[in-house]
């Protein structure tokens, strides 16, 4: 991180630094070193139209060192009747994706930064432990048979028998290697996740907000970690942050971030179905399963493509997913799924910031309800929030996770019988 990119975290409140703030910190994590006199534009805002230059439309940079608990105003947030919404632990700088290790150990991964940290309950009291440093975007964390799988932005490795030694953790195994040989911009994080049948998948994002992927970017992939042999599962996916299977038919569901820089309706962002390996979901030609992009699109169609399960809303920044599995919520919620609204900065009127849950019908119709609101305060404003879901995780006992890399922290999600 650079020096300025930890003065744009002191002085977050100052609402006139903020699209500064988001410029050197999308600059820093895409490792561009130019002066700026002579560095090319950020790649956020690549695919701007000519009437758009001027626009004050910018991402929202996260406070890279966290803020405690006592500083969020908690009483904001709302849930369901029955259900009660709490810290489940703070002073986790960006906390991002969430993964659950066998002995009850809660991973938490970050973007920006190089850590992964561990929350260990014991007696009642939760301590947060970082257990891995030094490591290029750790933005995936995956959990299975005692080992913690981290993708970094290059690379995927394995920590063996870790939760018997989160003081001294073993040295990392590599999985797979040479994932970023171009050390591309854009969306260059991987979400991680264990499969059912054992092999570990992740995204290759886009290397820019609408551009031509080369034959790996674009992809959601699975990897064997016993072998180390990778293989595309799907094609034509933007920006995959979130990913988890139907435990009922073991069909994988993924969210997915549409392009920028068209209006503020369009595209919206989806939630896709990959029923089986091969599947292409449009992207650079087409979005939402409906909408040609101005230039990719050009003598394309739609219908050649898979379309999505459903819309979820323009630019609202799906982010984690899980089906929810557990037995304390009641019995109507059991296999729907919980998706992280990260929330829009490519809008005029912002939107998301929230976590929803999503039904499917037998007709394979799809039902969105909001679970967990509040962190968007004003959705004219910049930044127009004090909170942004990212993952979501169902805990053993039924309980649900969020995590919040704006503030670093990570809340719970409870229901009283």
């Amino acid at each position: 991180m650079t020096r300025s990119t930890r003065r744009c975290s002191s002085n977050h409140r100052v609402a006139k630094t903020a699209a500064l703030c988001a410029g050197l910190w999308l600059s820093a994590s895409a490792g561009a070193q130019a002066p700026a006199a002579s560095a090319p534009a950020p790649s956020w805002q690549q695919g701007r139209s000519g009437d758009q230059t001027s626009s004050t439309l910018h991402p929202f940079a996260p406070i890279l060192t966290g803020r405690p608990a006592s500083e969020l105003p908690l009483d904001k947030l709302k849930v369901p009747a029955g259900f009660k919404v709490e810290v489940y632990a703070d002073a986790i700088p960006e906390a991002r994706s969430l993964a659950l290790g066998d002995k009850g150990t809660v991973f938490v991964s970050n973007r920006n930064l190089k850590d992964v940290y561990a929350i260990v309950e014991k007696d009642g009291k939760r301590t947060v432990t970082k257990v891995l440093k030094g490591l290029n975007s750790p933005n995936g964390v995956a959990f299975g048979k005692g080992t913690l799988y981290v993708a970094e932005r290059h690379r995927i490795t394995a920590y063996d028998g870790i939760e018997d030694r989160l003081d001294n953790p073993p040295e990392a195994k590599v999985v797979i290697d040479g994932l970023d040989p171009s050390n591309q911009a854009g969306h260059f994080w991987k979400f991680l996740a264990l499969g059912p049948d054992g092999k570990l998948y992740f995204n290759v994002g886009a290397p820019g907000n609408i551009v031509m992927p080369n034959y790996q970017q674009a992809t959601i992939n699975r990897v064997d970690p016993k072998t180390g042999v990778m293989e595309t599962y799907a094609l034509g996916v933007r920006n995959s942050v979130g990913f988890d299977w139907d435990p009922r038919s073991k069909e994988l569901w993924f969210t997915n971030h549409a392009r920028d820089w068209v209006s503020d309706e369009l595209p919206h962002d989806t939630l896709h179905r990959a029923a089986k390996k091969g599947m292409h979901f449009g992207y650079p030609y087409c979005h939402q399963g409906d909408f040609l992009d101005p230039e990719y699109g050009k003598g394309r169609a739609c219908s050649e493509f898979d379309p999505p399960a459903a819309k979820l809303g323009a630019h609202i920044a799906p982010n984690g997913m899980r089906f929810y599995t557990g037995s304390m919520f009641p019995a109507e919620y059991r296999n729907n799924m919980f998706i992280a609204m990260h929330g829009s900065w490519n809008r005029t009127t912002k939107q998301g910031y929230s976590v929803v849950r999503a039904t499917v019908d037998g007709s394979g119709k799809v039902e969105l309800k909001p679970f967990l609101e509040g962190f968007l305060q004003d959705a004219k404003a910049d930044p127009p929030m004090w909170g942004r879901p990212t993952d979501v995780l169902v805990m053993k006992d039924g309980a649900l996770l969020v995590s919040d890399d704006y503030n670093g922290v990570v809340y719970r999600v409870s229901h009283q019988r």
